[in-house]
């Protein structure tokens, strides 16, 4: 591997030296530099009259600064944009590079593809909703959040979860069983389950099959009544006391108007709780 070429000042220093009778040792130890570098650049000033650097072998760069401005802008600008159009969108102002190139540009610049993370859509509504409640309870003292039970429901998978897996492998290998995950047919079934929660510990865990008539897990108004009913004031009672708070999200069962009025009968404190907000799940 060459190593790095000095630059014209730093040569130009060395002529300086020299012409003021310095020995090569001293000008290597001024300068910082290597003795057979010093006499390198002596000698080829007295044989050629040059100091610029050779011209090194290899292609030439195919984008200039502006060119890898403008890869970088469209890509900030659009953080979705694919390599193909950014070629073309290059191409359409005299620029012609392969989409190697743009790739190798942006991973110049740290950028590297990924694959987004998808996340819930919040609407304008929802999001200044969500920022109001923030700023009411900013400020609510630890032991207003010690005495909310937290409820909800999940959905759980039998044989394994809904997501993808990443394997590290060679091509050709894909369906090498060390490299595969199994799957069965109408994806194993599942169980919903309903669960609460406070500062000191975790309360019930119920599977909705256990208490519908039909042994299903399918969850409506009535059947989250029968829930609340049996399991709000002994969890409560349990991991708080006398005055707790209950939260729940605003699935349709939770806000549906018997489930409301049920709760209302029962005189319990609800934690208004906004819209498209993170729960338990």
């Amino acid at each position: 591997m060459r190593s790095k070429e000095l630059s014209i000042e730093v040569k130009q220093n060395i002529l300086r030296l020299k012409k003021k009778k310095k020995s090569i040792r001293e000008i290597a130890d001024m300068l910082g530099v290597a003795k057979s570098t010093v006499g390198y650049i002596l000698r080829k000033k007295e044989f050629t009259g040059e100091l610029g650097n050779s011209k090194r072998p290899g292609r030439p760069r195919k984008t200039t600064v502006v060119d890898d401005r403008r890869i970088l802008s469209l890509v900030k600008k659009n953080p979705f944009t694919t390599s193909t159009e950014v070629q073309n969108t290059l191409r359409e102002v005299g620029v012609s590079v392969s989409k190697s190139t743009v790739k190798r540009r942006l991973h110049e610049s740290k950028y590297k593809g990924f694959t987004s993370r998808c996340k819930p859509f919040i609407n304008s509504k929802n999001r200044q909703a969500r920022v109001k409640f923030a700023e009411k309870h900013l400020k609510k003292p630890a032991q207003f959040w010690k005495s909310i039970l937290w409820t909800d429901e999940t959905k759980i998978n039998l044989y394994q979860n809904d997501g993808k897996k990443k394997v590290w492998r060679r091509k050709g290998t894909a369906h090498d069983p060390k490299h595969t995950t199994s799957s069965v047919k109408h994806g194993g079934g599942n169980v919903m389950a309903w669960a609460c929660m406070a500062f000191n510990g975790t309360g019930s865990l119920v599977f909705i099959d256990d208490i519908t008539a039909d042994k299903s897990s399918r969850m409506n108004s009535e059947v989250y009544r029968d829930i609340l009913s049996a399991q709000i004031q002994p969890n409560a009672a349990k991991l708080i006391g006398r005055r707790f708070t209950v939260q729940m999200d605003n699935d349709p069962k939770h806000t549906a108007k018997a489930t409301q009025e049920f709760m209302s009968a029962k005189k319990w404190n609800i934690l208004q709780w906004p819209s498209q907000s993170p729960d338990l799940n």
